[in-house]
């Protein structure tokens, strides 16, 4: 595979980074091994509790966290007949949850409560992985065939929800758990640590800036598209009888329909400012936990199995097929403080309609106003976040651009973090 499909796919990968266990905390391993949940989540519980004085405790809890957070999504959406649009204007929403055939019908309510559950537990996972020191020594092989997380709450992780399965139905088939698959086993290492930890920062900033809003309008309106047979306000008026289950050209045209609608109703009060500000935060300290990954990519002197090699490193990720040479991390720090410059307000973004001014994106998170999508990309939605000063410019982004190449920025930018 030469590309992710997307961002989630890209995070199901290392939400195993995990350390040989010291003599308080049970055999890290044996968390990413189970073949229950029950037995998963024993493990779990028991280096939990031996994480305070235990580095390589912590760091595989933390890790085991990101793992269950991903799982308590799955499981809501599977709980509800949640049906992927497969789509990356929807990345939360593309996790490969299996056919149900009974689901349980599903209010706005219970949807935000999904959602806060999903990013609660990330950010337990995020401050687990925060609390390993820099200079502990993690280390442990991890084969992305055995690792999963239960998609369809039946308290079993079967060979068909591992990790290298979840990617294969995510890329379409570019990642394969068979013997003509390359191999799937890599050392996390604390370098990694700082990765989850981003990635974990990452989704708790696309949570929150669902939440910080009421979006109730689209979900009335829409999300029968994503859960056709679950109650919904519309189903019995837009919902075909065989509830999207027959496909074929109607049950495109009616997603279609479904999705200009969801587009026409992202017009959202807000209803939690300070969520809209933390989105913000989150996005800032994924920029810090990526510089520190960096930096310990460059420490390190071993070349064993990397998830993220450094320049130092040679040879291709026998994943992604991509080598990381020096210019590609150079253009990655430039990109790094190029989107921290946009989320700290000194530089601004431009839109199309407006010349001499841009957008402050700080003002954006931190005076939230109702986010109304199509106004936002016509202009009078974004008027009241205008400013003059230094924008950035299509130039800028197309150096940075030049440097990663033919695989291009988004596919190193989904696996660098």
């Amino acid at each position: 595979m030469t590309r992710f499909s997307s961002l989630l796919a890209s995070a199901l990968i290392l939400l195993l980074p995990v350390a040989s266990a010291g003599a308080a905390a049970p055999e890290p391993a044996a968390l990413f091994e189970a073949r229950t949940v029950a037995e998963r989540d024993s493990t779990l519980t028991a280096l939990e509790a031996a994480a305070p004085g235990d580095p390589a405790a912590a760091y595989a809890a933390g890790a085991g966290e990101f793992f269950t957070a991903l799982e308590i999504l799955a499981g809501g959406l599977h709980r509800h007949g949640f049906e992927s649009p497969q789509s990356l204007v929807l990345p939360l929403m593309r996790l490969p949850v299996p056919e149900n055939p009974d689901p349980q019908p599903l209010t706005y309510d219970g949807f935000r409560a999904i959602l806060v559950a999903f990013r609660d537990r990330l950010e337990k996972s995020a401050a687990t992985l925060g609390s390993v020191p820099a200079d502990a020594d993690i280390g442990m092989e991890v084969d992305l065939t055995r690792v999963g997380i239960d998609l369809n709450e039946d308290g079993q992780i079967a060979p068909d929800e591992s990790a290298a399965a979840i990617m294969a139905s995510l890329s379409g088939g570019g990642v394969t758990p068979d013997a003509a698959a390359p191999a799937l086993t890599f050392r996390f290492d604390r370098a990694d640590g700082y990765w989850l930890q981003g990635y974990a920062e990452f989704l708790m900033a696309q949570a929150d800036f669902w939440l910080a809003h009421d979006f109730r309008n689209a979900f009335d309106g829409s999300f029968h598209m994503l859960f056709p047979r679950a109650k919904l306000p519309l189903q019995d008026t837009l919902v075909p009888p065989d509830g999207g289950m027959g496909g074929g050209m109607l049950s495109a045209e009616w997603r279609i329909a479904d999705f200009i609608s969801l587009v026409h109703l992202v017009n959202w009060p807000v209803v939690e400012p300070e969520r809209r500000q933390a989105a913000r935060r989150h996005l800032m300290e994924m920029i810090r936990l990526s510089r520190e990954d960096w930096k310990a990519i460059r420490a390190e002197t071993d070349n064993d199995r990397e998830w993220l090699p450094g320049p130092q490193q040679k040879g291709a990720s026998p994943l992604t097929g991509l080598e990381v040479g020096e210019e590609q991390v150079q253009a990655w720090h430039a990109a790094l403080d190029m989107a921290e410059d946009l989320l700290e307000g000194r530089t601004l973004l431009p839109h199309f309609r407006i010349a001499d001014k841009g957008i402050d994106m700080k003002r954006f998170f931190d005076e939230p106003k109702p986010f109304d999508l199509v106004l936002s990309i016509t202009g009078p939605a974004i008027a009241p976040y205008l400013e003059s000063g230094k924008i950035l410019t299509g130039e800028e982004l197309d150096q940075i651009q030049r440097q990663f190449g033919g695989a291009g920025f988004l596919t190193f930018a989904l696996w660098f973090n």
